[in-house]
């Protein structure tokens, strides 16, 4: 019986890893074939989008990405105020948000338990809590329709996400380095800028990451806050494709939403690695 019931034990887990793999890439190709769909879609004719469920164009064409990006206005425009917001957000969060989180983790000031407890339940607070009195500052200091309301935030250590992912991080390292860096002579700031910044590698690379790729595809706030055509990111440019009476580019708009994904699919293939590390570290280790 032994000998009659060894193939069966051995085999049977080969067909368990084969119906797992199965599912799994079934999941997966669920999981992708919009994507197909959009890219199939963006070189099929208008007429034949519709037509079929099939992401595989029957007469190839590429006239809806060089049409796409001259419609409503020059595409490229959208790009660079998308790239220009996101870049100068992800710079703010590392610089303000490795400080602030510097700051809590390592620094011994007055209340700084109760402060860092009221940074977190900012984390609860739906964004559309706040929308209306930023709004009226924002509108006071003449900032609506520039990117500052969209920027300068970020500078202020305003995402309490990243804030706390690094404070995590920090409580990691030993103490003892910045002891001995205070014997060597170095303030607080010199300890940040000289010790800790450099080993927050790992964070910063997810923060930088995440805060882009937020940025960019961000659509709400910058709707709220810019209304000239000029100022407008890739989010509302791909909003122009669409027209309330019916009369909608649906070929420019997915010709342009593939462009549009590009940046950050690369990113996210580029840094997977790092933002995996990043997280991992930041939640399990404190």
């Amino acid at each position: 019986m032994s000998v009659l019931n060894r193939p069966a034990g051995t085999t049977a887990p080969s067909w368990r890893r084969f119906a797992l793999h199965a599912a799994l890439a079934a999941g997966a190709f669920v999981t992708v074939y919009p994507l197909l769909w959009m890219t199939g879609s963006s070189l099929k004719p208008e007429n034949e989008i519709f037509g079929g469920s099939s992401p595989v164009p029957g007469n190839p064409t590429t006239e809806h990405y060089t049409e796409g990006w001259s419609a409503g206005g020059d595409f490229g425009t959208y790009f660079l105020n998308s790239l220009t917001i996101s870049v100068l957000a992800v710079i703010g969060n590392v610089l303000a948000c490795s400080m602030a989180a510097y700051a809590f983790a390592r620094l011994d000031f007055r209340f700084r338990k109760l402060w860092f407890a009221l940074m977190l339940a900012t984390i609860m607070l739906p964004y559309h809590a706040v929308l209306i009195p930023q709004y009226f500052l924002f509108h006071e200091l003449g900032w609506i329709n520039t990117i500052l309301p969209l920027v300068i935030p970020k500078f202020l250590a305003t995402d309490a996400f990243f804030v706390f992912l690094m404070v995590q991080f920090i409580r990691s390292l030993p103490p003892e380095l910045d002891q001995a860096a205070a014997i060597d002579g170095c303030n607080p700031f010199q300890t940040y800028r000289r010790l800790i910044f450099p080993l927050l590698r790992p964070a910063l690379v997810t923060t930088a990451a995440f805060t882009f790729i937020w940025t960019y595809e961000d659509f709400f706030s910058q709707l709220v806050y810019l209304n000239d055509s000029s100022q407008y990111t890739v989010p509302l440019g791909l909003r122009m494709f669409l027209n309330s009476m019916g009369d909608s580019s649906y070929g420019q708009l997915f010709a342009m939403s593939v462009l549009t994904v590009l940046p950050v699919f690369v990113l996210f293939v580029l840094f997977q690695k790092h933002l995996v590390e990043g997280i991992s570290t930041g939640s399990v280790k404190g």
